[in-house]
């Protein structure tokens, strides 16, 4: 009889690549990964691992169970969403990620709200940017992840998640309050041509989306600092070093000395929520959704 969580164990070596990231993606120790792969060889009586350099690599035997440990934990998933279903129980853990402005501006209300209403059910959560929280989800290290795209440029989804929204936000510029643009109504994107931005990292979704918006717009941008964090972007517009992009979700309260005036394109992001879809039946995933649906109408 093979045993599960050995299973489960092969399953996260083969998604994550390497022991120390299918230790990190099961939270256990590296040893305790080695020690459920060795005791699986011995199931099988069968080489599952190889040598390859530092690191290991799964033999043809390691990749035929590791394809097998996928569908099993899959169908394990279905009976776990259809048993808690047919119970109609809000229950078990619940594993939830979100962009830092998400976890800022829905988590302290959404899972409040479900400490409240459902005390069986515990929850862990992380910030995570959406692309990580999406492969977190399809790895099934998460349950939930809320992610974001803009209005003119979608995040694809891979198959085998569903989505729900929470809600549309939208953005403003925001500016040092002696900006020569600061006292207007609303703004186009084509005249900041000459000012310095305030931006994301390098190679994450919102920074790529504002230099492919600006640069559709005839502006070349000029990139002046990076942070990840709205309210860090916020005081470094402050210190008026720049403008930058600043939706309303995560960005009260606003510092003193920054003005927000609108886009005349009227930018928004969609956030949303995924899940599995073999785990579409749970309660604790309807639950969850409900309660980041009514954070979302609370901000403003």
């Amino acid at each position: 009889m093979l045993n599960l969580e050995r299973l489960r164990t092969l399953d996260a070596l083969s998604r994550h690549g390497s022991v120390s990231a299918a230790a990190e993606g099961l939270h256990v120790t590296t040893s305790a990964v080695s020690q459920q792969l060795a005791k699986l060889e011995r199931e099988v009586g069968q080489q599952l691992l190889a040598k390859n350099g530092r690191g290991v690599r799964l033999t043809d035997a390691g990749r035929l169970l590791a394809e097998h440990a996928s569908r099993i934990l899959s169908q394990v998933e279905l009976a776990q969403a259809d048993l808690e279903a047919q119970r109609g129980q809000v229950a078990g853990e619940l594993r939830l990620s979100a962009f830092p402005t998400a976890a800022r501006g829905l988590f302290p209300v959404a899972l409040s709200s479900l400490r409240r209403e459902h005390p069986a059910l515990r929850l862990r959560s992380r910030e995570l940017e959406p692309a990580r929280g999406i492969a977190g989800v399809v790895r099934g290290d998460l349950d939930l992840a809320v992610v974001l795209d803009w209005y003119n440029k979608p995040m694809p989804l891979p198959d085998g998640l569903v989505k729900a929204p929470v809600l549309d936000d939208p953005a403003d510029v925001a500016l040092p309050a002696g900006h020569r643009l600061a006292d207007r109504d609303e703004v186009d994107l084509g005249e900041f041509a000459e000012d310095e931005w305030i931006t994301w990292g390098e190679g994450e979704f919102c920074h790529e989306w504002l230099m492919f918006t600006l640069r559709s717009r005839g502006v070349e941008p000029i990139v002046g600092h990076r942070a990840a964090e709205t309210h860090t972007q916020l005081n470094l517009v402050q210190a008026g070093l720049g403008v930058c992009i600043a939706p309303l979700l995560g960005r009260h309260p606003v510092p003193e000395g920054v003005v927000m005036v609108p886009l005349k394109q009227r930018v928004r992001r969609h956030v949303y929520v995924v899940w599995r879809a073999d785990a579409d039946r749970r309660p604790s995933i309807r639950a969850a959704v409900r309660a980041l649906q009514e954070a979302a109408a609370k901000v403003g």
